[in-house]
């Protein structure tokens, strides 16, 4: 039998992403595996000058939106009861895929279940798709739940 000892839950705190949680909290649970969530902090390429996002220095507003996400991922799992000891969190700035894979490298990953938005083609054009980037790059299974 495989062997899953660490499953990842990359999360966007979107719908889609709490669904997948709720199947990595099953599976972490099912197998006795460590559960760890990552949020990625996108870095903007551009801001539009005039905003009021466009005055605050961008290190700063990276930062204070790494902090936030921090906080909010210690929320999404209750970890006193089956989960006892076996979550834990991580935060990032950059390109998402990027980030999720040296995450995956790093900590010695085995499975990732995520959530999908199921945009349609136009969207999906226009938008791409974290989940489907990771499905052709990662070097682990990668369980896609479709909210």
């Amino acid at each position: 039998m495989v062997a899953i000892k660490k499953i990842l839950v990359p999360t966007d705190f979107s719908d889609p992403a709490a669904a997948a949680l709720r199947y990595g909290v099953a599976l972490a649970e099912e197998f006795g595996s460590t559960l760890h969530l990552i949020h990625v902090v996108p870095e903007p390429y551009v801001y539009p000058w005039g905003t009021e996002i466009s005055t605050m220095p961008l290190v700063d507003l990276l930062t204070q939106s790494e902090a936030q996400a921090s906080e909010r991922l210690k929320t999404l799992v209750d970890d006193r009861g089956a989960m006892k000891g076996r979550v834990k969190t991580s935060t990032a700035i950059g390109t998402p895929v990027d980030r999720i894979l040296q995450y995956i490298g790093d900590e010695g990953i085995d499975l990732i279940v995520m959530g999908t938005h199921g945009r349609g083609a136009v969207g999906h054009l226009l938008l791409g798709s974290v989940a489907e980037r990771l499905v052709r790059r990662s070097p682990v299974p990668v369980l896609t739940v479709k909210h």
